[in-house]
Formats: C-alpha cells, structure tokens, sequence
C-alpha cells in the first residue's frame, strides 16, 4: 500500500492520470501543492511522460521523490532535432528504471512539423523496436497524422500500448482498438463541440478506456485555457461517466483496472 505525506492510497474511488508533465515549469512554484490536492481529489498514482532527454530524466527524478509518480521516457516527434548518436541507448538505460512504467511519448506530429514525416517515422520504429524488445508498452502521441500513425503501428507493433489525448473518429478508435491499444480521454472531451469524440466515448469497450490531464495543457471545461493540473481529471472522468450513462462511482473502478493493465510496471508496484 503506497502512502505520500500520511496519506493511503487506497480509497475506494480513485484514478490515475495515466499522463501529465509535472516537471514543466509552469509548477515550478507550487509543484508539490498540486501534487497534494492532486491526492486530495482521489487521484492516487500519476504517470510523469517523457518527451526528450531531458524530461525523460526530470521523470524518473520525480518518480524517485514521491511514491505516486511513475515515469514514461522516450522522444517525442516534436524534439528529434539535436539528439546524440547514442539517443536510443540512453532511453534504453532510462527504462531499466523499476518506476518506468512505458515508452514514450513517441509517434508522428504532422501539425507542427519540426522534423520531416521520414525522420519521424524513423525515431518512431525504432522506440516500437525498443520497447518490443524490453517487453514494455508504449505511449503513442499522433496529431494531424492518425492515419500515417496506424499504418506504422499495424507493420511495426501491436499492443498493449496507449493512444494518448485520443483525437480521432470512430473509425480511426476502431482501427486503434483492433490493434490492442487503448483509447486515452483528456480534456478536449469535456468541450461541447467534441461531438466526434463523445461517440467514441460512448461506442468504445469500457475495458479499453483511460484518462488524462496531459497537464499543463488540455485543461477541461470549465477550466478550459487555464493552467491544467491532475485534480482536475475528475472533469474528464465524469464526462466518460455521463456519456456511458454510469455514475462516476461505477465507472471508476473500471478505469483504475484498465490503468493497472495498460501497464504492469505500474500494477506489480502497487501490490
């Protein structure tokens, strides 16, 4: 049973945001604040996402200093430039970390572009690679290139693995699904006009569904363009809820479940 500052971390309702960037340095003044009311809020264990070098190693820094945190390491499309030679042996010394629960966020990024959709697919196959070898899943970031992230996860992977901050219509979930991943909600869902994700919401198995904050971004409804923090995933869980017709209560405990086996780092620490 973890505890942090006196607290059990057992309650009946509780959640994890399976993905958030607490090391950014919009917390730098009040990081351990928003960790507590985190905790507060039933959000028991949070998982801290690389996205280079450097935050990779931020994330297992704050996974070593509080027992609720776990890490994810990896590149991310947007931070391919300026790598060493030796990137890929470096995430692989990161995930031998017990706490590193996944690789990631590693994918394709088509709306910013800041490195050419070949460099990008490259960097991508060889983290899937990694991460098949070390028998660990993976977080797949994917913006403006869903179909493009598909292609390369039906020929270089199949789950278990997450698709982060799930953006996509029914066909695209239907798609991800098919290959073993599951479907992560963050705040967009909670927006009025999410039409498209409110059906996936509704359509897809209960077993496959996860949520996030991607905090300090993607904050929810009635935060939205605020600064994000873990407290606030109850916005999201209680939009799952909603759309599912369940109560929050119900529906929590399934997503703790799926959580738990999205990844087993995570699920043999808390035993």
């Amino acid at each position: 049973m973890l505890q942090w500052k006196g607290r059990l971390m057992n309650a009946r309702v509780r959640f994890i945001d399976t993905h958030l960037h607490l090391a950014s340095v919009q917390f730098d003044d009040d990081r351990s604040e928003v960790i507590t009311r985190a905790l507060d809020t039933g959000v028991a264990a949070l998982i801290e996402i690389g996205y280079d070098l450097a935050s990779s190693h931020a994330a297992i820094a704050l996974a070593n200093a509080h027992p609720a945190i776990f890490a994810v390491v990896g590149i991310q499309p947007n931070h391919l430039h300026d790598l060493p030679p030796d990137w890929i042996e470096q995430i692989r010394a990161l995930a031998s970390h017990p706490k590193v629960v996944a690789i990631g966020e590693i994918g394709l990024d088509f709306y910013w572009m800041k490195s050419s959709p070949s460099e990008q697919e490259a960097a991508f196959r060889q983290q899937l690679a990694l991460a098949g070898e070390l028998g660990l899943p993976v977080v797949i970031h994917s913006r403006d290139a869903m179909s493009e992230t598909i292609a390369v996860l039906r020929d270089a992977a199949r789950g278990p693995g997450v698709i982060h901050s799930f953006s996509g219509d029914w066909e695209a979930a239907q798609a991800c699904l098919e290959l073993g991943f599951y479907l992560s909600f963050s705040g967009p869902l909670t927006f009025p006009k999410s039409t498209a994700l409110h059906d996936v919401a509704r359509q897809a198995p209960v077993d496959r569904l996860l949520i996030e904050t991607d905090s300090p971004y993607l904050s929810p409804h009635p935060h939205r363009g605020q600064r994000n923090e873990p407290s606030r995933l109850i916005y999201i869980g209680q939009k799952v809820a909603e759309l599912r017709q369940q109560s929050l209560a119900e529906l929590a405990p399934q997503l703790w479940h799926n959580a738990m086996r999205a990844f087993p780092r995570l699920a043999a620490a808390w035993e």
